[in-house]
């Protein structure tokens, strides 16, 4: 039955970072997830309430504050469950109340997942059963979502049209990343469009061939050589 039903996706970028909430909803149902709400709740229900979506969880890529400082405000105001990161980036999470009063993003408090993920997990939206990818490298916990039958995958930080994310921070590792993106994402297809963590939407097909980090000759040199 879940191959048959179709994920659509929609994105508000919020907080001074500019960073994508994502909207996913299942066409069948109309029930929806949203997707590291990191600031601006009623900016990102108000893009799912015009598009007749009913949030019934919120799912996190990772626990940087751009993604998952709102997360424990939207969880209460909307009685919903929070599923994911994996529990790798627990320390990023315990932290967000004090990374908020740094960057003034008054929202920031810590939360404790209903659910902490892991690589193979499933997780529901609506009637959509999306795949789970532990994708470590930006954050030891960072997980990317996808939905197979619609070619659409939401992959927080880990990749961008034409970049990558940043390992300079705690515990980032920039060749576990480029790891990562080569051996759990390029496998997926190149027809699969992808929502990044900032900036527009992607093909993996696209990366591999353009993106200066991660083509497939960039990464042969750099794993490889």
């Amino acid at each position: 039955m879940h191959a048959e039903v179709r994920l659509k996706a929609a994105f508000v970028p919020v907080t001074p970072f500019q960073q994508n909430c994502s909207i996913l909803w299942c066409e069948a149902s109309g029930r929806g997830a949203l997707v590291d709400p990191g600031g601006e709740i009623d900016r990102v229900l108000a893009a799912a309430e015009k598009r007749a979506v009913r949030i019934e969880k919120i799912l996190v890529t990772h626990g940087h504050l751009d993604h998952a400082g709102a997360v424990a405000a939207a969880a209460e105001r909307l009685g919903v469950p929070i599923e994911g990161p994996h529990r790798d980036d627990a320390f990023w999470i315990e932290a967000l109340a004090e990374q908020g009063r740094r960057w003034g993003l008054a929202e920031c408090r810590p939360f404790t997942p209903d659910r902490w993920l892991q690589d193979g997990d499933r997780v529901m939206v609506g009637e959509a059963e999306l795949r789970v990818i532990h994708c470590p490298g930006h954050t030891p916990g960072h997980v990317v979502f996808v939905h197979a039958p619609s070619r659409l995958a939401v992959v927080g930080d880990c990749l961008f049209r034409g970049s990558i994310g940043r390992t300079d921070l705690p515990r980032g590792d920039h060749r576990q990343l480029l790891r990562s993106i080569r051996d759990k994402l390029w496998p997926l297809g190149e027809d699969v469009q992808f929502v990044p963590g900032h900036g527009q939407m992607s093909s993996f097909g696209w990366e591999r061939k353009t993106n200066p980090f991660v083509s497939d000759m960039a990464l042969a040199q750099e794993l490889d050589g």
